[in-house]
């Protein structure tokens, strides 16, 4: 894709600056009483909520990275901090060089959004005139906006679609269109929440195939949200995690495995309805002769445990892979709730 014509950001570098990062919400505690009504008026309580407290990450040119946590944890929080739509309480954020709030007008032309939950098409109008009004109100110049109709049409196929009005789209071309609609512009840094929500497997294919190649470009960088991990470790070469407003955890995904414990399956298929008793293995559950094990990273010895199996049934075939990610993760999300103190959100 061809590289921004548009100066302020180095080619190479920094593009999201985040640095001790704290926001504070105050939220209003009413009494449930019915003899409070005037004091919950004129005297209301307040507590105070920390979302964030001293988050600190920065993110590179061309850099695909996953921004995940737990539901509250603070993910949501940051993205409208990075977005403008929010301000710290303390700390500063900068993206591009610039202040998202302060700069806003600026802001907002450099970069691109888009939501799995909402669109920019006009619902009763073909794709082709939401993006001619898109290119009038934002004042694209028609080179570039050619350039990138041609971008939507090939990688997204978007072409297929263009002439259709946006509410007879199916999700999975709703979707395209609204990337490529984001693209139009051609941002140096792409949004995007829950990009893939509700689209089937080839459609996910295709979207996560998408990313990679504007990321390959090296002018595009991109951060992504989403609840499915699976589809982030496709997607990301890297991930910060957010947790009950901390920054928990900030790198690749074969890293957090290694971390975190790189959880491993066994399925052996025997001559015998009964699974062979494996110490070290825990039965996850057995189907017919499958039996299949959870095995903790680099704490089995499979050929022991084939061996072990051996002396009690005929092995008649083997499978051992790594679990999903979401797997990993959710022993990860159990972990932070046994260990979280006690009164934290």
């Amino acid at each position: 894709m061809h590289r921004s014509d548009r100066a302020g950001t180095p080619a190479s570098g920094t593009v999201v600056e985040c640095r001790a990062v704290c926001k504070a919400f105050r939220q209003r505690q009413p009494s449930e009483r019915p003899r409070d009504l005037l004091r919950n008026l004129l005297h209301p309580r307040f507590r105070t909520i920390e979302a964030l407290r001293d988050v600190s990450f920065t993110v590179n040119r061309g850099e695909v990275v996953a921004y995940a946590g737990p539901n509250g944890a603070g993910k949501s929080t940051t993205i409208k901090l990075l977005l403008g739509m929010l301000a710290p309480t303390s700390g500063s954020v900068r993206v591009l060089g610039m202040d998202p709030v302060d700069d806003r007008t600026r802001y907002v032309g450099r970069i691109g959004v888009v939501f799995g939950q909402r669109t920019e098409l006009w619902w009763d109008h073909p794709v082709a005139a939401s993006y001619e009004w898109k290119r009038v109100v934002w004042d694209i110049p028609r080179e570039r906006f050619d350039r990138m109709c041609g971008v939507a049409r090939e990688l997204l196929g978007v072409g297929e679609s263009w002439n259709t009005l946006a509410r007879e789209l199916s999700l999975g071309q709703r979707m395209r269109a609204d990337l490529g609609m984001a693209m139009l512009h051609e941002p140096e840094i792409l949004f995007l929440d829950e990009p893939t929500l509700g689209l089937d497997v080839l459609a996910k294919r295709s979207m996560t195939r998408l990313v990679r190649q504007l990321s390959a470009t090296g002018s595009v960088t991109v951060m992504v949200t989403s609840h499915d991990m699976n589809e982030l470790e496709q997607l990301a070469g890297r991930v910060i995690f957010i947790e009950s407003g901390n920054l928990a955890y900030d790198g690749d995904f074969a890293s957090l495995r290694r971390e975190f414990g790189d959880l491993r399956r066994l399925v052996l298929e025997t001559d015998s309805a009964t699974p062979p008793s494996l110490p070290g293995a825990e039965l996850v559950g057995s189907h017919g002769l499958r039996h299949e094990y959870r095995l903790a990273g680099g704490g089995a010895d499979v050929a022991s445990l084939l061996s072990l199996a051996g002396e009690q049934c005929r092995v008649l075939d083997v499978e051992t892979h790594r679990a999903p990610i979401d797997e990993v993760i959710a022993g990860i999300y159990e972990h932070w709730g046994r260990t979280r103190p006690a009164g934290t959100p």
